[in-house]
């Protein structure tokens, strides 16, 4: 399954959370969206955004000083 890549290092909250809403509406309904970022409060704002919005958060992680998040886009 491709996995689509989306960079916000660099961007503070609630930039991260914006552009992943944005992008998770050009992806299709199944499909994974990876989010990579390195401000601290998207350990709180990414796994929100995704209970918030019906998706599911699949996995996460950190590699070095970046956190990414995993989501599987659920659209009702």
């Amino acid at each position: 399954m491709n996995v689509q890549i989306l960079d916000t290092r660099g961007l503070k909250c609630p930039l991260p959370v914006i552009r992943a809403r944005k992008a998770i509406k050009t992806i299709g309904n199944g499909q994974l969206l990876r989010v990579e970022c390195t401000d601290p409060l998207a350990e709180i704002d990414i796994p929100h955004m995704v209970n918030t919005d019906g998706h599911d958060l699949i996995g996460k992680g950190k590699d070095v000083e970046v956190l990414w998040y995993l989501i599987k886009i659920v659209k009702r």
